[in-house]
């Protein structure tokens, strides 16, 4: 039996809502229960209608959505719905379940919506190991790109996304994790530094020496430099090997 989702939909701005409420309206699962347009309403409305599924706004007047999530308890999944790309590793910090850009996809929105009921990681678009030449189609942000592997040179982990960042300056969220990652990454050229961090072996500068037997890594063209944990590090000494 299919779940039905009770959403509340929280934004300063009546236009946005109206336009996520129309492309909601596509997903029998969904059932928006109500609407608030700030953090004082929001709380209303939270302890009022007991939603499961919320999608939230992150900047508005006086109070963000970061904001809500700290003043109140909430027992519901959260889906971030903003214009702005650069809070998107705090809102998977706060374990935010999907991070969408404003205009919303009506594409992007139906796989946050299928993500909800599985977070099941054998569903891996990859399937064979990758070579450092090849090229993957992936959608980053709310588009889908062609990304060299060879030009990666960091990634970071987001929930259950991960954020790269490319030699060409493209960076983005990707539906992917850090598991999946790792296990299609040649070995050769990419390596776990960290349980929130690959980065590609190819890109380092130089490597020093950090406290508690870590390590500051200062990649080519990027500040500030990422730690080595020490435990990663015995990992890759071993490899090396």
């Amino acid at each position: 039996m299919t779940k039905i989702y009770k959403a509340l939909i929280i934004d300063d701005e009546k236009l946005a809502r109206e336009d996520l409420k129309s492309l909601l309206s596509d997903f029998p699962k969904i059932e928006i229960v109500g609407e608030a347009g700030n953090v004082a309403e929001a709380k209303k409305a939270i302890e009022g209608l007991g939603p499961d599924l919320i999608f939230l706004d992150i900047q508005m007047p006086g109070k963000s959505g970061f904001d809500l999530l700290s003043e109140l308890k909430i027992n519901a999944d959260i889906i971030f719905v903003t214009a702005y790309d650069e809070y998107a590793i705090k809102a998977f910090e706060v374990n935010a379940q999907d991070y969408l850009l404003k205009p919303v996809n009506k594409e992007r929105l139906a796989l946050a919506l299928e993500h909800l009921e599985s977070n099941d990681e054998a569903q891996l678009q990859f399937v064979k190991k990758l070579d450092y030449a090849d090229n993957v189609f992936l959608m980053i942000n709310n588009s889908y790109q062609f990304i060299r592997i060879s030009t990666i040179m960091k990634i970071t982990a987001a929930g259950n996304y991960s954020e790269i960042l490319t030699s060409n300056k493209t960076k983005g969220l990707v539906l992917k994790s850090m598991r999946e990652w790792e296990s299609r990454l040649p070995d050769n050229y990419f390596a776990r530094i960290h349980r929130n961090t690959i980065i590609n072996l190819e890109f380092i500068d130089h490597v020093e020496d950090w406290f508690n037997y870590s390590y500051q890594i200062h990649i080519k063209g990027l500040e500030p430099p990422v730690v080595m944990s020490r435990r990663y590090a015995v990992k890759l000494k071993d490899r090396m090997s």
